[in-house]
């Protein structure tokens, strides 16, 4: 008798990195795979992103946050000597991320990317240490996952504001925009005593 092993597995995409304007900002697709159970893909990764990366990453913890449609958190970041690399995953609904340059040395510094990511695509966007980081929730009950390479201390805590013209955030901000009270009170570029 002999045994056949049915596998239905589909391979839907490869692992891949892409760097992209900022070249140390990376998105990230899993290889995903599909049968009639549904699907399954390795979210992190750390032995090959710092293979990419030429460096070495240890997540110590996860963070989630619910939103509904239209809330905007951020910009955030964390000064020395608790910075942050962070690895950003949408597990439910869909965003537009924003990653904004802190570092007065580089070309890019004030300047932004924005990607949007949804849980049907399965990407994953690092950030690393050196740039403030939001997002605006385009449905309810949008879902975020936030790894990060080191513990949150609350006298770190930084907020850049999204009204800052360098930013030019005005087309994604509108009267529906839900913000905390903290986020409107970020900080000005002009008020920003950084260090990275």
């Amino acid at each position: 008798m002999k045994l056949q092993l049915e596998i239905n597995l589909l391979k839907i995409n490869l692992m891949n990195f892409k760097r992209l304007n900022f070249k140390d900002v990376i998105l990230i697709n899993p290889n995903v795979y599909k049968d009639n159970r549904g699907i399954f893909f390795e979210n992190i990764r750390t032995d090959k992103l710092n293979k990419f990366l030429k460096k070495k990453i240890n997540f110590i913890q996860e963070n989630i946050s619910i939103s509904k449609k239209n809330v905007f958190r951020g910009l955030h970041f964390q000064s020395k000597p608790h910075q942050q690399s962070k690895m950003i995953t949408v597990l439910n609904g869909s965003i537009l991320d924003i990653v904004v340059n802190l570092k007065k040395n580089s070309k890019f510094y004030k300047k932004k990317i924005i990607v949007k990511l949804n849980s049907s695509q399965h990407c994953s966007l690092f950030i690393p240490r050196g740039y403030a980081h939001g997002f605006l929730a385009l449905e309810n009950n949008t879902v975020v996952k936030y790894s990060v390479d080191n513990y949150y201390n609350q006298n770190s805590e930084k907020c850049l504001n999204y009204k800052d013209k360098a930013l030019n955030l005005k087309k994604l901000i509108s009267n529906k925009t839900v913000i905390s009270d903290k986020d409107k009170v970020g900080q000005f570029f002009s008020e920003l005593e950084i260090d990275l």
